[in-house]
């Protein structure tokens, strides 16, 4: 019988809420605004991880981006020091821009329908 979770996927889940919890408590040393952890993408060797971010303002989308790269490192040993597993991967933030599509095709079907 399957399991109903593969590991990679759970380690997602437990990267992303630790990540969260760990720039929430220091967001204002990192100065940055209100962002969202969208999601995370491991690689199945544990190496690399792709940490999706959303943005409350847009403007500051690459700003915000730059400052979170520059603290990959940071923040990696502070997910080390939260989560025991045997490689800590290397994170990589990329901009997830879905809310806002989602957002523009949804006002497209409206303008449409009402047409």
């Amino acid at each position: 019988m399957p399991k109903s979770f593969k590991r990679t996927q759970r380690i997602n889940e437990l990267i992303q809420t630790t990540l969260a919890e760990i720039i929430q408590r220091d967001a204002k040393d990192l100065r940055f605004g209100m962002i969202t952890l969208t999601g995370v993408s491991v690689a199945h060797d544990l190496s690399y991880a792709k940490v999706f971010v959303s943005v409350l303002e847009e403007e500051k989308a690459t700003e915000t981006l730059d400052v979170l790269n520059k603290a990959a490192k940071y923040l990696r040993c502070e997910l080390a020091n939260a989560v025991k597993l045997r490689v800590t991967p290397e994170l990589k933030f990329i901009y997830d821009d879905s809310t806002l599509r989602g957002s523009r095709i949804s006002s497209l079907i409206n303008n449409a329908l009402k047409k």
